[in-house]
């Protein structure tokens, strides 16, 4: 039995972080932080075009020190602020550490600007290559992006204004959404039930009930609550939208606001464009499925509602996980793949660095939050015990295991760029689902089936069309001040080409996209799930061809962190992004699982 299978849902603890936020042990490490940056704004005057490259490389390192500190500090407010939005003390912190951080960031601005515009080409060229290999990409992907930065005192002045703008703004949102309250009435027979919830997490659950009323009312109660607020909330996205395009076009001259995001993620227009067309070109691979899945359900037509719904009307069929058994359940697939995915996965509990359980005012969803390259990762869920929540385990957990193979990389080059952010994720999930279904009935494996093509319309599929309504969304709000109520229709009509006839869509679901919190938190980054997932189910599919053989080749991609221009990273690995045909395939793989879910209906 593993050492696991009895592990309880619980807080984590970030004592390794900071021990006490008010103690004289914290303020001595802000000191330090304070200490480093004095020392290093003394090096503006050795920024000159003959700098050795070994003094240029010194400044490199002190910066990334910097970088970590301020990272450890910041991390723990963030990290403390999520498990209790509620907390004035928490929420106190984090806009300390904000405004900490973009000061630190003003002070050192001048070293940064200096390489992207200050430096000529010959010997920007010169310092990049007697760099080390792992840092020749970063720089120079920095001069790539310096015809769209602008003076210090102008970088100063948004790094500064940013505290109380948008990030004040996002913060309102985030503040708002997580203290909301329902209040869901079901109807039964005559009666109507009504339930109240505190946490937001715990009423979306109930959106793939296999009761049909309560999946409807779920969603009702949802959206009542965001249209209630939606003045507010649809105000706060006006001004981020605004704020976005002002400063990526007015100011630094981007292309198209998109642009800003693509060019963050070192990829070229065009391939975003081509992964959108594509996605846009096979909204019918999902519309099939959703007919065959009204069939199965015995409707009709299925509706919005029903999206998530599970194939079986019997709750006795969803299969329920304790917290233990979902846990040893992810560490043993992990460990069946390669024993480094389990160990570092192990880590990640043995240092009790995850939140699982849901609570009132706790930020909701889940996600892993990577503090430092050498710092074991943060993991927050919400678990309920179903099998999505097991699969997000796995998910999250993917996140974490990428983060600690690229633990070798300095901190500027650590991370995954968005487009590879989910190889690791999504692999870790699908990796799980096969494993359950070794173990399943045809009538089991049918429903994880649907399950899993649930998931792939959510994480493919959704995700490119938010990426669609954003595009459109910023368009209309930046050049024809477009009003919340625009915004809305516009929302409902990339819907309806969404689903076609599909699917029937209530009125309510015009307000939904005031509760995707990525279009506050970070523009246009959803199309990164559509790429992730298409990308990992290529990869997978190279895996169950290759075996053994294939994982070395996949942990160096993801022990490359963000060191490799995505294209030529996996170029090395035999796929080229710039063509239509390699997203197709994820496409027609998706086609696949939908004609074995039609061969396991019953006859």
């Amino acid at each position: 039995m593993s050492a696991y299978s009895t592990l309880k849902v619980g807080r984590w603890d970030l004592t390794s972080l900071v021990k006490d936020p008010s103690g004289n042990e914290f303020s001595r490490f802000l000191d330090s932080i304070e200490s480093q940056i004095k020392d290093f704004e003394a090096n503006r005057q050795r920024l000159r075009p003959d700098i050795p490259s070994s003094e240029f490389e010194q400044m490199i390192h002190t910066l990334e020190n910097i970088s970590e500190k301020i990272s450890v500090a910041s991390g723990y407010a963030h990290l403390d602020y999520y498990s209790d939005t509620s907390s004035n003390e928490a929420s106190a912190l984090v806009t300390k550490m904000e405004k900490m951080s973009a000061d630190a960031g003003n002070r050192v601005l001048f070293f940064d600007l200096w390489f992207k515009k200050g430096l000529d080409d010959e010997n920007a060229n010169r310092l990049i290559e007697a760099m080390p290999q792992v840092y020749r990409e970063y720089l120079r992907h920095k001069r790539l992006v310096a015809k769209y930065s602008l003076s210090e005192p102008e970088e100063r002045i948004i790094n500064t204004l940013e505290v109380t703008g948008t990030r004040a703004l996002v913060k309102i949102y985030d503040k708002m959404s997580s203290s909301f309250e329902f209040e869901m009435k079901l109807r039964k027979g005559k009666k109507t039930i009504v339930k109240k919830f505190d946490n937001r997490e715990k009423l979306v659950t109930l959106v793939r009930s296999p009761d049909f009323r309560e999946r409807e009312a779920a969603y009702k109660a949802l959206f009542e609550v965001y249209k209630k607020n939606s003045g507010i909330l649809g105000e706060i996205y006006q001004n981020v939208v605004m704020q976005w395009r002002d400063e990526a076009i007015s100011m630094r001259g981007y292309k198209s606001p998109i642009s800003v995001r693509n060019i963050a993620n070192d990829l070229d227009d065009k391939t975003v464009e081509t992964l959108l067309q594509v996605c846009r070109k096979n909204s019918s691979v999902f519309q099939d499925y959703f007919r065959e899945k009204a069939k199965m359900l015995g409707m009709k037509k299925l509706r919005r509602y029903d999206v998530y719904a599970p194939l079986s009307t019997k709750a006795s069929d969803s299969k329920n996980f304790t917290f233990g058994k979902a846990v040893s359940t992810v560490l043993d697939t992990f460990g069946n793949f390669d024993p480094e995915f389990q160990r570092l996965a192990e880590r990640v509990f043995s240092e009790r660095h995850v939140d699982s359980q849901i609570r009132k005012a706790k930020r909701g969803g889940a996600f892993c939050y990577t503090v430092a390259p050498k710092i074991t990762p943060y993991v927050l869920l919400n678990f309920d015990g179903k099998s999505r929540d097991v699969s997000t385990l796995a998910h999250e957990f993917g996140h974490a295991i990428h983060s600690m193979l690229a633990s070798d990389m300095p901190i500027m080059v650590s991370h995954a760029p968005l487009p590879l952010a989910e190889t690791a994720s999504v692999f870790a999930e699908m990796l799980f689902n096969e494993r359950l279904a070794e173990k399943m009935s045809p009538k089991e494996r049918r429903l994880l089936l649907a399950e899993q093509i649930d998931d792939m319309y959510a994480t493919i599929m959704r995700q490119a069309y938010f990426t669609l309504f954003e595009v459109d969304a910023h368009r209309a709000i930046g050049e024809q001040n477009a009003t919340i109520d625009v915004v809305a229709k516009m929302y409902m009509d990339n819907l309806k080409e969404q689903f076609g006839t599909s699917v029937a869509i209530a009125p309510e679901f015009e307000w939904e996209w005031i509760y995707i919190p990525h279009f506050y938190h970070t523009p246009f980054y959803t199309y990164a799930y559509s790429f992730g997932n298409l990308l990992v189910l290529s990869l997978y599919q190279q895996y169950k061809r290759e075996g053994k053989s294939f994982v070395p080749k996949y942990l160096k991609i993801l022990s490359a962190g963000g060191s490799r221009k995505p294209e030529d990273l996996l170029m090395e690995a035999g796929i080229d992004i710039s063509k239509p045909e390699f997203w197709q395939q994820g496409f027609d793989y998706v086609q696949g699982m939908i004609q074995q879910l039609k061969s396991l209906a019953p006859k």
